[in-house]
């Protein structure tokens, strides 16, 4: 599924639930629509996979050629995480002002994905200059934990913020809304690193489904991030080989606009610009003819030349 919507890694979530909640915690009654048990304790047990399972998947995403993670939702879950050896840790927004767990979490030596759902940005300064000393090797996502995300608590501009904030880090977008457009316009705003919740069907029993991504809307979100990776180009300015044709084909000519005798020395007022054929001098150059001596006879509606006007110095375009 993940492999052949083009995503590059699939990221389930690890607790040791033990160590995740207390036990009045996990003995509290859960009655909603999307409990699998009747205390939280039993419906997070049902859900959670084992360490062989977590091995099974591991070994699977070897094998279709994808990376496979999980967020360590507590410290001995990102101890087996370790030991599983995983690309890199991803740390749950429930974690990230959780100072000792990023501390623990950063001397593993492994790349880091911080979510900042719930957070402050002082708090993001802080997690940045606890993780920053000890591994420099992490991002932060802008990430706001609702399920499912309105638009208007998004926030995309939080991802200018970061960047600002912390220009030697990447800085990416972790997304609980509805649809992709939202996700992609964090790509276009810089976003490098872009997670989203995925599921098979979003009607299923669980509160995260209904902000999840079907396979064909995630295969569609990572076409379209793809697409404006492409159109991200160069910030630099410039007629484009791509627009040769367009500029042959309409781009104007300074074009005499009454009959101009030899000798006359031009003056603005006998300058006009037009689609001229032959070309001529560019539209900018008008100003720059103001003030010149043309050395032959030019028609009216004749687009004026090179040749025609002289000792003119053609400036070369930086």
């Amino acid at each position: 599924l993940f492999q052949d919507c083009g995503a590059d890694c699939a990221k389930f979530q690890k607790s040791e639930l033990e160590y995740k909640f207390n036990k009045k915690a996990l003995e509290r009654p859960y009655t909603s629509k999307h409990s699998w048990g009747k205390t939280y304790g039993e419906h997070k047990r049902h859900l959670e996979f084992s360490h062989d399972q977590y091995r099974e998947l591991k070994k699977y995403a070897e094998e279709i050629g994808i990376f496979f993670t999980a967020s360590g939702m507590d410290e001995m879950a990102v101890e087996f995480l370790h030991e599983l050896d995983v690309p890199f840790f991803k740390v749950g927004s429930g974690d990230t002002n959780n100072f000792p767990y990023l501390e623990k979490t950063a001397k593993k030596g492994r790349p880091m994905v911080i979510s900042s759902g719930m957070q402050s940005m002082n708090t993001m300064h802080q997690v940045y200059q606890i993780v920053k000393p000890i591994n420099p090797n992490f991002c932060f996502l802008q990430c706001t934990s609702a399920y499912p995300l309105q638009p208007e608590d998004v926030n995309l501009r939080v991802i200018s913020a970061y960047q600002s904030a912390f220009p030697d880090i990447p800085i990416g977008y972790s997304g609980h809304e509805t649809g992709i457009a939202i996700s992609v316009a964090a790509v276009a705003m810089g976003a490098k690193v872009v997670e989203r919740h995925v599921t098979l069907d979003k009607t299923w029993k669980g509160s995260d489904h209904q902000a999840s991504l079907e396979p064909n809307e995630l295969a569609e979100l990572v076409k379209a991030i793809r697409t404006v990776e492409k159109a991200m180009g160069s910030p630099i300015k410039q007629l484009l080989p791509c627009e040769m044709a367009c500029n042959e084909k309409l781009g104007k000519s300074v074009v005499a606009k009454v009959t101009i005798p030899e000798g006359t020395i031009l003056t603005l007022d006998m300058l006009t610009v037009k689609v001229g054929e032959p070309k001529g001098f560019p539209p900018e150059a008008i100003f720059d003819l103001v003030g010149q001596k043309v050395k032959k006879n030019i028609e009216e509606d004749e687009t004026i030349t090179e040749q025609a006007v002289e000792n003119h110095v053609k400036k070369v375009k930086c």
